[in-house]
């Protein structure tokens, strides 16, 4: 079984840093997108930043230049290393992973992190 843990975050100032990691266990096959969404009280769940592989990703417009998106393929890890951060960057941070994976059959399906709260003070 699949299982995906969020860690990182907490509260920092306006202008500070933070790095979030999210790490996938089980009988992982092959991980398609890993991604970096957050949902702020009152507002929908947004993406952040995702990473398909091969070098290609892609960031939500308010965060570019300011967050990146790494991987570590061999220990299933994605990481948001997040820069010049905002008062309204406050939100929680949630990990999804697109991946295939097997058990008693192989299947394709996305895992979502615990969320991590990431508050930024002004």
């Amino acid at each position: 079984q699949v299982q995906v843990v969020e860690s990182g975050g907490g509260l920092v100032q306006s202008g500070g840093s933070l790095r979030l990691s999210c790490a996938a266990s089980g009988n992982i096959v092959f991980i398609y997108s890993l991604g970096w969404y957050r949902q702020a009280p009152g507002k929908q769940r947004e993406l952040v930043a995702i990473d398909y592989g091969r070098g290609t990703t892609n960031y939500a417009e308010s965060v570019k230049g300011r967050f990146t998106i790494s991987r570590d393929n061999a220990e299933n890890t994605v990481y948001l290393q997040m820069n010049s951060l905002k008062p309204e960057d406050t939100a929680v941070y949630y990990c999804n992973i697109d991946l295939l994976h097997t058990d008693s059959a192989t299947k394709r399906g996305e895992f979502w992190g615990q969320g991590t709260q990431v508050t930024v003070s002004s």
